[in-house]
């Protein structure tokens, strides 16, 4: 292809850069049409929002001006846990422009590579600074070597995904806001400043403005990550605006997981959703419960589904116990373990309010 430009009268810097776009929009175009399927207007409008975010509204700018200058347009996806935000992410991430080197025949580095993702909650607050961004040997107790930071594994030409950001402290915020800011970072333990080339890309599935009246998301960490804020729309959404996205989904979990098309399987998963669910489902877990509702229906012929939990019931009862004093420390602690698993999902982020250990924290939700 590069012999074919030169041909064209391409200057061979030129015809490198040209040559490098068009494999970048090869595989956006991959990334984001197969990897986020629908015909949902709302999924419509995602597509086009991240193919936007990628090469910017106006793809002869993109070329003109930014297709080299992008690491500094960080982005901000929102939507509930279970729509595919993730997916999002990595179309973004892997999509990034990669430069063609003459000399060695291939590319500076694989797109494989330069997507790193890191959900945030799984950490406790100790940890986090030293999962992002590093740590020297002896920095504090129990570092026995160095280790290196996600921000440290980051390709120049690519980006990292920093899922359930709105989980870390406002201390960890400001620290992620002086590497968005400057660049640059310093491993715990060290006045070393390393350079950070990448994209930074968030994800939570909190709402922003609630987090943001109560202090728990700083505006300015906010008003430096959202050069671009994407909103994933939930799977009821897309279901309402096309009622054949669900057996669009169904078609295509189906051939990932049998890797062919399996059209009686098809019609008794669809057939088993219908009686089991009924039309007006909500689908509380979006495309991750639809993808385990295949699975549930291949091994049981069934699913009834799931109800969110009654989340002021359980507050009434917890209120009510404590007024009357009926309840002991074990239910106490128990019922305040399951409302905080109610808000943010995880054993982690349990364990990290309720400063319990997370085997603990399992048994008191057992209870």
């Amino acid at each position: 292809m590069l012999a074919l430009l030169a041909r064209r009268g391409f200057a061979a810097e030129e015809a490198i850069r040209f040559f490098g776009i068009f494999y970048q929009l090869r595989r956006a175009f991959y990334f984001i049409m197969d990897g986020l399927i629908g015909q949902s207007p709302c999924m419509k409008e995602l597509r086009r929002h991240l193919w936007n975010n990628i090469f910017t509204h106006d793809v002869r700018c993109y070329d003109r001006y930014l297709w080299n200058r992008m690491e500094d347009f960080s982005t901000l996806l929102l939507g509930e846990t279970g729509t595919g935000k993730g997916t999002a992410a990595a179309a973004i991430g892997r999509s990034g422009f990669i430069p063609f080197d003459e000399k060695t025949g291939r590319f500076a580095e694989s797109f494989t590579r330069g997507f790193v993702a890191l959900n945030l909650s799984q950490y406790p607050e100790t940890l986090i600074e030293s999962e992002l961004f590093g740590h020297k040997k002896g920095a504090f107790t129990g570092a026995i070597e160095a280790h290196e930071g996600i921000f440290s594994r980051c390709s120049p030409y690519g980006a990292i995904f920093l899922d359930e950001i709105g989980e870390v402290s406002p201390p960890v915020q400001i620290k992620l806001l002086q590497v968005l800011q400057e660049r640059t970072f310093s491993p715990v333990g060290s006045h070393e400043k390393v350079r950070f080339r990448g994209r930074v890309i968030g994800a939570t599935n909190k709402p922003l403005d609630r987090l943001r009246e109560k202090d728990l998301f700083r505006d300015d960490f906010f008003y430096r990550l959202c050069s671009d804020v994407i909103t994933v729309p939930p799977l009821r959404r897309r279901i309402q605006e096309c009622p054949d996205e669900l057996d669009l989904l169904l078609e295509h979990l189906l051939l990932r997981m049998t890797g062919q098309a399996a059209s009686e399987l098809l019609a008794m998963v669809r057939r088993v959703l219908r009686s089991d669910l009924g039309p007006d489902y909500g689908w509380p877990g979006n495309v991750r419960e639809l993808e385990q509702a295949v699975r549930r229906v291949l091994l049981t012929c069934s699913y009834q589904g799931h109800a969110k939990p009654a989340e002021t019931d359980l507050h009434r009862q917890l209120a009510a116990g404590i007024e009357n004093g009926s309840l002991d420390a074990d239910a106490l602690l128990s019922g305040y373990c399951a409302l905080l698993y109610q808000k943010h999902g995880t054993f982690e982020a349990v364990s990290r309010r309720a400063k319990l250990d997370r085997r603990t924290v399992k048994k008191y939700l057992k209870q």
